[in-house]
């Protein structure tokens, strides 16, 4: 292969950011808890109900996901991120009206949700295709930027004391909230969906720089999906990453609830939300670079120690506001780390060549994770008034999770690969 240097290379800026783009206005689905008081207030809806919404975008990130990239190659990436953008502001738009539980399901649940799954592939897949030498990087910055949209999210609409500001939501009420940010995320998706374009035909990326000797190994093997699936070892991969992922989408989906049952005030329980969001920002793309350097699963492995010790913690240091953002950001930091490194470890392990369908099948455990998670949360606190048993089994889970990853192994290069 051709040697190529940086000048030889042509502009590849624009994949990243587009990906930044429409990232920061899905991610700030993440900032969902801080509706669900106001929505509690009007509605009557138990937490339970209101947790439901987050489920139904995350099993429907990870499913649509999937059946965006059966299509993708067909379509093309910016088609399938105008798809997902006009279904996420959409959502967000019709969900203003809603009058009732069934509404906010349909519209902040299922076209949000729609919009997610369609939204979130686009990004890493043109990414990965301009930027082959750096994937944990890539990963690390799209998946880092979606976590980030929940951070200014959060306070914008709920407020934030130490400027003085109450939010949207108070000032104008959840609806008018809603059609003000539908708007917002109109503009930022269909700008991010004009730039995401795959490479030319005739692209040929940098030669990449050495690698130190635990830097991850990409297989030499390119497997399918199916027969990804008839790696015995994928199963405990599976569901370790789901595991590992449950006490990140409880906090995701009870981070505002949370800090109000242990007596924050709402602009309080907003910048959790903010602080949560810096840390999954920060754990998707410092960890995904780091994994880079030092291997997917030494990365894993240490974040997963980290969210073991810190959710348990969260509850029992709540109050103390120093300790509590501390614990919190920890927790989401582990979950951020999870989501960029499984990201770029699809590939590592079954060949980047079909990369994006196999991760497609992994996303499905952190889509399981995002079910247990809210309704593990919304459950324990319904019955006891506290979260805090749902943080301890949020600690075990990461328990179990780094168990199984002893059993996490890469397929054996002998294995046949996929003809072109």
């Amino acid at each position: 292969m051709a040697q190529h240097n940086s000048s030889d290379i042509p502009p590849r800026w624009h994949a990243l950011a587009g990906g930044c783009a429409l990232n920061i206005a899905l991610g700030s689905y993440y900032a969902w808890s801080v509706f669900m008081p106001a929505l509690e207030a009007e509605f009557h809806w138990t937490r339970t109900q209101t947790s439901l919404v987050s489920t139904i975008n995350m099993v429907l990130l990870a499913t649509m996901y999937n059946v965006a990239g059966t299509i993708i190659n067909r379509l093309g990436a910016r088609t399938i991120a105008l798809i997902g953008g006009l279904l996420f502001s959409g959502g967000f738009m019709l969900a203003s009206l809603s009058h009732s539980l069934g509404m906010m399901y349909l519209t902040a649940g299922v076209l949000v949700g729609l919009g997610l799954g369609f939204g979130y592939l686009p990004p890493l897949s043109v990414g990965f295709k301009w930027y082959p030498e750096a994937r944990g990087l890539v990963s690390g910055l799209a998946v880092g930027i979606f976590a980030a949209g929940s951070g200014i999210v959060g306070p914008v609409a709920g407020g934030f004391l130490p400027l003085g500001w109450d939010g949207l939501v108070p000032r104008l009420g959840w609806r008018t909230t809603f059609q003000i940010l539908a708007v917002v995320y109109f503009v930022l998706t269909m700008v991010g969906a004009y730039w995401l374009k795959d490479p030319p035909a005739s692209f040929v990326p940098p030669t990449p720089k050495a690698k130190s000797a635990s830097a991850p190994k990409v297989s030499s093997v390119n497997l399918t999906t199916s027969q990804m699936l008839k790696v015995p070892t994928f199963y405990p991969l599976w569901i370790a990453y789901m595991l590992g992922c449950i006490a990140g989408t409880m906090a995701v989906s009870q981070a505002v609830p949370f800090a109000r049952s242990v007596g924050y005030s709402a602009s309080g329980a907003a910048i959790a939300v903010t602080v949560g969001a810096a840390g999954s920002a920060l754990g998707r793309f410092f960890s995904g670079w780091m994994s880079d350097h030092l291997g997917r699963l030494p990365t894993v492995r240490v974040i997963l120690v980290t969210s073991m010790i810190a959710a348990p913690l969260m509850y029992a240091f709540s109050g103390s506001a120093a300790l509590f953002y501390t614990l919190l950001f920890l927790v989401f930091y582990a979950y951020g780390t999870q989501l960029s490194v499984y990201t770029a470890l699809a590939g590592d392990f079954y060949g980047p060549k079909h990369s994006a369908a196999n991760y497609g099948i992994l996303l499905l455990a952190w889509g399981t994770a995002g079910v247990f998670g809210p309704l593990i949360g919304g459950q324990v606190y319904g019955s006891t008034g506290s979260y805090q048993y749902a943080f301890y089994i949020a600690s075990a889970a990461a328990v179990g999770s780094l168990l199984l990853l002893m059993f996490a192994k890469p397929p054996a290069e002998a294995v046949e690969p996929a003809h072109a």
